[in-house]
């Protein structure tokens, strides 16, 4: 038996009041609170063993780039990917939307002809199809639509179910024999729905294409194996895992990463280089990895990663279906309205809400006074919005701290919040 009590000690910023309340934090789909253990990670990559990889000789270099390749194998083994030397399939990179743009400009490298013979299954032209949904986030949204305006491809997407599901039941129409390039999201960071992706998958290589998930709010929350999904690609966030901010990681079969021509320029991504002829670029994935790297960040990943391991994502996941279940009953709320799925099946703990007459950004200071943390706005995907006839929302979100009595404060707060401003 997991004691949550115990895991929740663990995070030194939920000690405190804010305006005078028991801190409450309900916004982890935007980034999640560390743990000490991470901390004290990238504290102490510092104090002992701060130095550049993959490019020193020195014995503080040699440590250092140990730390790193381990924390790589660490976050691979979370999401079920190749860690064997030869054989990695994740790259490093500043965060998600880094990953996603990273592949958006390297297809579109592929499309100039840069890569050869073995960058062609990337390419587009005009014809082609780049599907995505009207789910996405805009990390995910924008860098494909640019592509598609760069290569003159055509922009298709899924429609949505009623309640905000991608509609993965028509990806036979979707998906046809131009699709070139499929990104969807795994979960919304909306309405927490997660993406039934098996046949959006099945359909995307039956025609030939690229499948990209943006695995942002699935990594955290479920237990992932990039294998047994057949995903080609996958770019996810280390800061909403538990890890630190400003570093991501990339996740490719290992045949694609290598037929991708690199999309950044720089230091450390190249064996040989002239002034007069293309320079010839390492393996992957140093490849993809120009530049100084965030090293302290990467070790610090690989230990949140082995902490939620240690867990047990299955654990994490009953712990936070629960806590799914009670702030669910705010639809229950006279004028409150949850944007998604209003059962905790097939969804995690993302639950965003309109309130009848009431701004979200009252909603969220009113909450805020309370002393708990909730998210407001759009949440960068505009078009899921407007699916439900709204321009923005409020958004209460769950991490593996949260507890049953502090979902519960958040619908009792909801029932206040109409009084108060009298509607």
């Amino acid at each position: 038996m997991v004691d949550f009590s115990r895991i929740r000690g663990e995070f030194p910023i939920l000690d405190q009041e804010i305006h005078g309340h028991q801190l409450v934090y309900f916004d982890s789909s935007a980034t999640a609170q560390k743990p000490r253990c991470v901390v004290a990670a990238e504290s102490k990559f510092y104090e002992t063993i701060n130095a550049g990889v993959h490019r020193g000789a020195h014995e503080l270099a040699a440590r250092s780039t140990v730390a790193f390749e381990e924390a790589r194998a660490k976050v691979a083994k979370l999401v079920g990917a190749n860690s064997e030397e030869g054989q990695e399939e994740i790259v490093v990179t500043p965060g998600a939307t880094g990953g996603l743009n990273m592949l958006a400009t390297a297809f579109g490298n592929a499309s100039l002809g840069r890569g050869g013979e073995a960058a062609k299954r990337f390419a587009l032209k005009p014809g082609d199809e780049i599907v995505v949904s009207k789910a996405e986030h805009h990390s995910v949204l924008l860098p494909f639509q640019e592509l598609a305006y760069r290569t003159g491809a055509t922009l298709k997407w899924f429609d949505l179910t009623d309640d905000g599901r991608i509609r993965s039941d028509t990806a036979d129409e979707v998906i046809t024999e131009r699709t070139k390039v499929v990104a969807v999201t795994h979960i919304s960071n909306v309405t927490g729905a997660i993406t039934d992706i098996a046949p959006i998958v099945k359909r995307a290589h039956e025609v030939g294409a690229i499948f990209i998930l943006d695995a942002c709010q699935s990594v955290p929350h479920l237990k992932i194996d990039f294998h047994k999904m057949d995903v080609d690609f996958a770019a996810w966030s280390a800061h909403k895992m538990y890890g630190p901010t400003g570093v991501g990681f990339l996740y490719g079969k290992r045949e694609l990463l290598e037929a991708l021509p690199p999309a950044n320029f720089g230091g450390s991504m190249v064996e040989l280089a002239w002034m007069d002829k293309p320079a010839e670029y390492m393996a992957p994935p140093e490849r993809f990895e120009a530049g100084t790297q965030p090293v302290a960040q990467v070790v610090a990943a690989g230990v949140a990663a082995d902490w939620m391991r240690e867990i047990g994502m299955e654990n994490l996941m009953a712990h936070e279906r629960t806590i799914t279940e009670e702030l669910l009953k705010i639809n229950d709320v006279p004028g409150f309205r949850v944007i998604g799925p209003v059962e905790s099946k097939d969804r995690i703990g993302t639950v965003s809400f309109d309130v009848d007459g009431v701004h979200p950004h009252d909603v969220g200071q009113f909450f805020d006074a309370q002393g708990i943390a909730v998210r407001v706005g759009h949440h960068c995907a505009q078009p899921v919005h407007r699916h439900f006839g709204l321009f923005a929302s409020t958004r209460a979100s769950t991490g593996i701290y949260n507890t049953v009595d502090e979902a519960r404060k958040v619908v009792e707060v909801a029932k206040k919040v109409r009084p108060f401003f009298k509607v």
